[in-house]
């Protein structure tokens, strides 16, 4: 008995010696730059035992049946083979050189015979309109979503500090099964019925359940369906961040991407091709992941992608996507399943986040259209009432995903944490910060970028304001600001309310009086007048300056999402400080030299950009932009007589702007505008052109243009803006590490001066008009220095030699703009 336990005993301890693993892991890079070479194969020689390396150029292969040679392969590259030690775990490190012709390693494939990923691919690219959803005359279907925001780089350091200590069980939820571990601390899900139709083109989802920890605001609920968060992997460009990267099956995807054929496997029941994609080149924008392709409709059965490491792109380490299709008719294949990854940090080795998306789709119906009334209404998103309130129940029953008991736990923590004392005044920071205004109960006191400013009138200028919150009314913001002037020793004040009649659509009644000094001529995106970077950076004193007394009142009305209009009834007083000339009136033999002009206006203002989105608060909204043209006309009607004003003229102006993205080329901008003014009036009531007397860049301006260098009563103007996303840049080794971007620039305006606008009043002596040629200037720049500064080179090509007593015109400049951009 004991002889044969021996012999057991010793069977197993040979069976242990002779099973032992082979590990062999290390970091694969190239001779020329030393960067990482992703998707290089990594094998047992004479074996079919292997894998390949990741983004940043790492492999491990773990087998009980290695041979003794390592190979090391990939295209245009030098094969290398290394000695291993079996049954061992050993480091072996990879430098690849490209290959030159006549090297021994190079394996010559000849030219008829093609790489079978590329045939694969181009059926791939050319059933593409067959196999996109797109094709149909209609479909919907029930869309379940959720998003997770999560901390990472989460580290003793932050779960000791003592603010911490009464709230510990929230580190309970730290996950470390990730390489950073996290803290989940926001999630909303939403389950919704989602709409289309391509003739006429229409779309529509209503949500119709939705929570979202720590935020009840159904403006937010909006962005948690579907429709803000699809990701259509047959079009040419997938959106990432605002940047458009090149989609592994784009129509021109071979001037971008290698494709290699892997394998061919089955997928829940489909048998596909197993193809790799990865980048051609370093930099540019285009991801690097595995297609999985139905060997008999070349539709997309699974795709997974990460954005190329070296990607121009700012603030994300890593972004993953994960799309799965399934046929769920005789040639119809939708999405069934969406996965989004992002690991967003700013500064390496510190805190930052996780974000993931999963969406699911159910329950198709293809080709039943809608009727017309179904599409009608103001929105095409629809947040049911009771939305926000489904039970736990609810969402157990119809959830398409389990949650994870760290996700179970962030709906309680999120209420829990804004007891937390350092969490508050973290938010509070961040908030003040981004609006400039401090919360204190009911009020807000600030902005703090007017607390102290500089000016030639004022000298020293100190201001604060004060306005009411949400925790005072709902509906009624009331506000009020008092200023005063070291060197004129003169207080200015305004006072003013918003009512918010409704949200959603927006219905506002506002009244607004001040009495204050301005200067004339400013774009709307300008630093104003009492702002305390208006005042140190300037490239001339803030001396032009008109002293206002103005009282005003307007109703706005948006008619739905995109659409609005604004009327308004405005009386204003005003009259010349600084450097500005009294006035001398020569058409108006009632009015006294050196007095203020009185106007009464009536304007109409209405707005259009399609599908516009905002982001809201209580009061406030961000615009999120729109694909679609932005179209703006407003008309100004000036009573003479009326409240003591002084003229009787008319004003129309009419603009349209418009970005268009252009793949891998960037984007470009365009903007027109179009004014008159019928009458005859004093050139303060003419269109006053944007100048730009700061070393900061502006986009509305013209940057070379002196304040009130022009003005004009009718005018045509146009802007020109081609953001190249480093298009040259990422070609240049040295300069693509630093990420930089190229901008280039024009801009034109032509305009006219009648004789009886000119006859009204002395034009001041550093002010003319356009009647000779256009003003234009032209711009070439780099953008994403450091990540957060613009440098434009601007040449001034018209009006060089304009000269005015004193005051310098500048035929080429630097200005310098502070953007933050992925």
């Amino acid at each position: 008995m004991r002889f044969r336990l021996s012999i057991l005993i010793l069977l197993f301890y040979s069976t242990v010696s002779i099973a032992q693993k082979t590990k062999v892991f290390g970091v694969v890079s190239d001779d020329t730059f030393g960067e990482p070479l992703p998707g290089v194969i990594i094998k047992f020689k004479g074996t079919k035992i292997g894998t390949t390396a990741d983004m940043e150029g790492n492999y491990v292969m773990e087998t009980y049946y290695a041979s003794d040679t390592l190979e090391v392969s990939y295209p245009t590259f030098v094969t290398q083979y290394f000695k291993i030690n079996k049954d061992e775990s050993q480091r072996i490190d990879v430098i690849l050189k490209e290959a030159v012709e006549g090297l021994p390693t190079i394996t010559v494939i000849p030219v008829e015979r093609e790489n079978p990923a590329h045939s694969i691919m181009r059926q791939v690219i050319s059933n593409k309109k067959i196999n996109n959803r797109e094709k149909l005359d209609a479909y919907q279907y029930e869309v379940y979503n959720k998003i997770e925001l999560d901390l990472n780089n989460i580290d003793s350091n932050f779960t000791q500090k003592r603010w911490f200590k009464k709230f510990d069980f929230i580190f309970d939820n730290i996950d470390t099964t990730e390489r950073k571990p996290y803290l989940p601390v926001f999630m909303t899900e939403s389950l919704s019925d989602y709409y289309f139709q391509r003739e006429p083109k229409k779309n529509k989802e209503i949500i119709k359940a939705n929570r979202v920890s720590g935020v009840n605001n159904e403006s937010v609920s909006q962005f948690t369906g579907d429709m803000y968060q699809q990701v259509n992997i047959y079009d040419n460009h997938v959106p990432v961040f605002g940047k458009n990267f090149v989609s592994p099956v784009a129509n021109n995807g071979f001037s971008y991407y290698k494709y290699y054929l892997l394998d061919s496997v089955e997928v829940d029941g489909y048998w596909c091709y197993h193809l790799k994609f990865m980048p051609k080149r370093k930099g540019e924008l285009t991801f690097f992941g595995d297609l999985f392709v139905h060997d008999t409709t070349y539709a997309i059965r699974r795709v997974e992608g990460t954005i190329a490491a070296d990607a121009n792109i700012n603030f994300i380490k890593e972004f993953k996507v994960s799309q799965e299709f399934s046929q769920v008719e005789k040639e119809v294949w939708m999405l069934t399943k969406d996965e989004l990854w992002i690991d967003f940090n700013i500064i390496d080795g510190e805190m930052g986040f996780y974000g993931r998306k999963f969406t699911s789709y159910d329950n198709f119906v293809i080709n039943e259209k809608k009727s017309e009334d179904f599409y009608s209404g103001a929105d095409n998103i629809v947040v049911l009432n009771d939305a926000m309130d489904k039970s736990d129940e609810f969402w157990l029953d119809n959830r398409h995903d389990t949650l994870s008991a760290n996700q179970k736990g962030i709906f309680e923590m999120m209420d829990t944490l804004g007891n937390v004392p350092i969490v508050r005044t973290y938010i509070d920071v961040i908030s003040m910060l981004i609006s400039g205004w401090k919360t204190v109960g009911p009020i807000s006191i600030g902005p703090y970028s007017s607390v102290y400013s500089y000016n030639a009138v004022e000298g020293n200028r100190f201001s604060l304001g004060i306005k009411t919150n949400s925790q005072f009314s709902e509906k009624v913001e009331l506000s009020g600001y008092g200023a005063y002037g070291l060197l004129d020793k003169k207080w200015k004040y305004g006072a003013g309310t918003r009512l918010f009649i409704t949200k959603e659509p927006r219905r506002v009644i506002q009244l607004v009086y001040k009495s204050d000094i301005e200067q004339l001529g400013l774009s709307q995106n300008a630093f104003r007048t009492d702002n305390v970077l208006s005042s140190f950076l300037r490239r001339n004193p803030m001396n032009k300056l008109s002293n206002i007394d103005e009282f005003r009142c307007s109703y706005m009305r948006e008619w739905f999402d995109g659409f609005s209009s604004t009327l308004m009834f405005r009386r204003s007083q005003f009259g010349p400080l600084g450097i500005i000339p009294a006035f001398q009136f020569t058409g108006n033999p009632f009015l006294d030299d050196g007095n203020s002009i009185t106007t009464s206006e009536a304007v109409f203002r209405t707005r259009w950009a399609h599908k516009e989105q905002f982001l809201s608060n209580n009061f406030d909204r961000v615009s999120l932009g729109t694909k679609k043209p932005i179209i703006t006309a407003q008309f100004t009607y000036g009573f003479k007589g009326v409240l003591d004003s002084d003229y009787e003229y008319q004003k129309a102006i009419i603009g349209w702007k418009h970005k268009v993205p252009l793949g891998i080329l960037g984007n470009f901008k365009y903007r027109f505008e179009l004014g008159k003014v019928w009458g005859a009036v004093p050139y303060p009531l003419l269109e006053i052109h944007l100048g730009n007397e700061t070393w900061t860049y502006n986009k509305l301006a013209y940057n070379m243009m002196n304040i009130s260098e022009f003005v004009s009563d009718e005018y045509i103007s146009a802007s020109f803006e081609h953001h190249f996303d480093g298009l040259l840049f990422n070609k240049i080794p040295i300069i693509r590490k630093l990420k930089w971007r190229e901008v280039a620039t024009f801009k034109a305006i032509y305009g006219r001066l009648s004789p009886k606008h000119r006859r009204e009043m002395v034009l001041p002596y550093f002010t003319s008009s356009l009647s000779e040629k256009p003003y234009s200037e032209v711009s070439v720049g780099i953008e994403n220095i450091f990540q957060v500064f613009r440098v434009d080179a601007i040449w001034r090509l018209s009006y060089r030699d304009n000269s005015f007593d004193g005051i310098q015109v500048y035929k080429f400049g630097l200005r310098c703009k502070f953007q933050v951009d992925f």
